[in-house]
């Protein structure tokens, strides 16, 4: 295999999060380093120097309370708040803990205490739930409101805990600003959902991430200014979305509501954005529903046309021909990157033809997260990319060229936390086994030919193991076996839940069930409450046989759903 040949860009070396803080503060400290939305429409404009001092605060406070080489959780909002906490805690002997704001109460728990946490920082939705179950959570030695400025008992405020590092540096304290870590220690312990049921903390180091950082920007362009939606405890976000970013000293603007995204887009200009597919699928959607609302979706169509063959001459007119198409997304859009789920062609094709070249990419968190992404200069949209530069890729057992993909590279994680069985199953001889399957071509590309095993990635690029649901099923009395599967639209996208189940003839005969599918339908509804919203199953079917197993007595999954 003859892998293409690239010349790399060349970001500014760095070997920890602190001089890559420090060398902002050297060459941009009166740059604007975030915008968000205060009070409704106001915004608020922070520099890098400010920025950065925040962090500080933060950082020399814990330190001072003796929290700075502990593991802190936070689970909240996107916010600015939200990042200054986690650039404090990575520039620090800490470890940082984010947790997905939309898991149920109980999951919340498990993680904090499964993640050792003794600093929780929170967004006011959460206080009620904190308040009556303290017991549940014994390890927290302080409760930090992100909103709030009371403070009680063991319950501190975002604010006063930042005033009181400020004071700190003012008065000359330099123990937290003086430390100098070890980058091959642990820095983010993020939680992925396992087939088990539980997810698994996915331990990066600080080398993962100033590996991910520096070689992402050796192959990505990055301009100026970029919105920033995506949920930060997602590892794309934190750290492609984030982290990349600070260090190209970008101004970050932040998407304060899902809601508000079209109207942040014409707000704040931005020149670039992360997103899943499903946002490119909206986007897709409404840009054709407003031309055939205006009567223009021929013209468009016409003139899609006449630019590609204007592009294949060498002449680039698409942000004149299609300015007011640009204009709904700000007017400066440059570029989007995608990543979590397959793109279809045709979406991006047209963002391409628009002079919105959508990229496309694949990552997973236990790479920190990026394993490989397209360029600009060679953006194929059946592939996602090539690997970073610091990475090597190869496929094991392949048949046909198609096998699991594997990974080596100093972007790897250290492994799962407390689990070194799970570890054993997934990093050998210096290689991660992704789990995904998949191909790579003459030149070096490769292409997602199928996820993991059993893995559901719906549009919106969340990542369902129906393992995991299957086990809240099977806590019922009326099922006897259960498997979870998704429907597909005509595209082939997985967009739904599904269940198909084997109910429990002797407990039906005992309760005298007649309508056996209405009471499943319940049974499976019940069962998934405690689960998030797009972990529910919105069709259910039953059958009148068990599942076909194979000789290990594992149902055969391939023949269900068919």
């Amino acid at each position: 295999m003859k892998k293409k040949e690239f010349q790399y860009l060349n970001p500014t070396k760095f070997g920890s999060i602190k001089e890559m803080l420090e060398i902002a503060q050297k060459e941009v400290p009166e740059k604007i380093a975030f915008k968000y939305r205060v009070d409704g429409d106001n915004i608020e404009s922070v520099t890098y120097s400010d920025f950065i001092r925040r962090t500080r605060a933060i950082g020399s406070e814990l330190r001072k309370m003796g929290f700075g080489d502990k593991h802190i959780a936070l689970v909240g909002d996107n916010s600015y708040k939200w990042i200054t906490v986690y650039l404090a805690v990575l520039n620090s002997p800490g470890v940082f803990v984010p947790i997905d704001k939309e898991l149920p109460f109980d999951s919340v728990v498990r993680i904090v205490n499964d993640s050792d946490s003794e600093i929780m920082f929170f967004s006011k939705k959460f206080e009620k739930d904190i308040t009556e179950n303290l017991d549940k959570l014994p390890g927290i030695k302080y409760f930090v409101r992100l909103d709030q400025a009371e403070e009680n008992d063991n319950f501190l405020s975002y604010e006063k805990l930042s005033e009181r590092g400020q004071a700190l540096l003012d008065s000359g304290y330099t123990e937290y600003l003086d430390n100098v870590n070890d980058i091959e220690q642990m820095r983010l312990l993020v939680y992925t959902s396992g087939t088990t049921g539980l997810a698994k903390g996915v331990m990066l180091s600080e080398k993962n991430l100033v590996s991910v950082i520096y070689h992402g920007l050796r192959v990505e362009t990055i301009y100026e200014t970029c919105l920033s939606v995506l949920p930060y405890h997602h590892t794309y976000e934190a750290v492609i979305g984030i982290l990349v970013s600070l260090h190209h000293h970008s101004t970050i603007c932040i998407n304060d509501s899902l809601r508000n995204t079209l109207k942040n887009l014409q707000e704040f200009k931005p020149e670039y954005i992360f997103l899943v597919p499903a946002f490119a699928d909206s986007f897709y959607n409404r840009i054709w529903a407003s031309a055939e609302k205006s009567g223009k979706d021929k013209m468009l169509k016409v003139l899609i046309k006449f630019s590609n063959t204007l592009l294949k001459m060498g002449i680039d007119l698409r942000r004149i021909l299609f300015k007011s198409v640009l204009s709904a997304f700000g007017g400066e859009l440059k570029q989007i990157v995608a990543g979590g789920a397959p793109i279809r062609p045709e979406i991006g094709a047209l963002f391409n033809s628009i002079g919105i070249p959508l990229i496309n990419g694949y990552g997973i968190t236990e790479c920190s997260p990026l394993v490989s992404v397209n360029r600009l200069d060679d953006n194929v949209l059946e592939s996602v990319g090539y690997p970073l530069p610091c990475a090597e890729v190869r496929i094991d057992n392949p048949v046909d060229g198609i096998g699991e993909i594997c990974v080596k590279s100093p972007t790897v994680m250290m492994g799962y936390y407390k689990k070194p069985e799970e570890n054993e199953k997934v990093l050998r001889d210096g290689w991660f086994y992704t789990g995904d399957y998949g191909k790579i071509d003459s030149e070096g590309r490769i292409y997602i030919t199928g996820r993991k095993k059993n893995i559901i990635v719906l549009t919106n690029g969340k990542n369902i193991y129906p393992e995991e649901i299957e086990e809240y099923i099977m806590n019922s009395p009326l099922v006897s076996e259960v498997v979870v599967f998704s429907e597909k639209n005509q595209d082939g996208e997985e967009v739904a839940l599904c269940a198909e189940v084997f109910p429990n003839m002797d407990k039906v005969k005992q309760d005298n069930i007649e309508d056996i599918l209405s009471a499943v339908k319940a049974e499976v509804k019940l069962a998934c409450q405690p689960l998030p919203p797009y972990k529910h199953i919105k069709t259910v079917t039953v059958r009148q046989t068990e599942f076909e197993k194979t000789t290990s007595k594992k149902i055969k999954r391939d023949s269900v759903g068919k």
